[in-house]
């Protein structure tokens, strides 16, 4: 994952309505949850809803697909998983570099 994608996507759920929505459809599993049973459960205009999964989608975060007369919702999980992987990956990198430093500096 890039940097711009990365940016793009925590922009995304940086809005608290979006974060709910994605946390709720994250929960709901692999099986998704409807357009209508999501705006039911957040209490949120059709229209107001619409945006926030618009934006979702487009970042990669959620996909929709057509069930009979349903739009489901889905969380993509991969994309997930790769937004939390590209946050994870560097974590602490820099502390074994400074150890190497300060003990260069030390003498050692």
């Amino acid at each position: 994952m890039n940097l711009e994608t990365a940016s793009r996507q925590l922009e995304a759920l940086g809005n608290p309505a979006r974060l709910r929505i994605y946390r709720m459809l994250v929960r709901a599993g692999r099986r998704g949850m409807a357009v209508g049973q999501l705006q039911e459960r957040i209490g949120m205009p059709g229209s107001t809803l619409s945006h926030h999964l618009k934006r979702l989608i487009e970042t990669g975060l959620l996909r929709q697909e057509r069930s009979g007369t349903s739009l489901i919702c889905h969380a993509e999980y991969a994309t997930m998983t790769a937004l939390l992987g590209f946050l994870a990956d560097e974590c602490c990198a820099d502390e074994a570099e400074d150890a190497v430093s300060d003990n260069a500096g030390n003498g050692r």
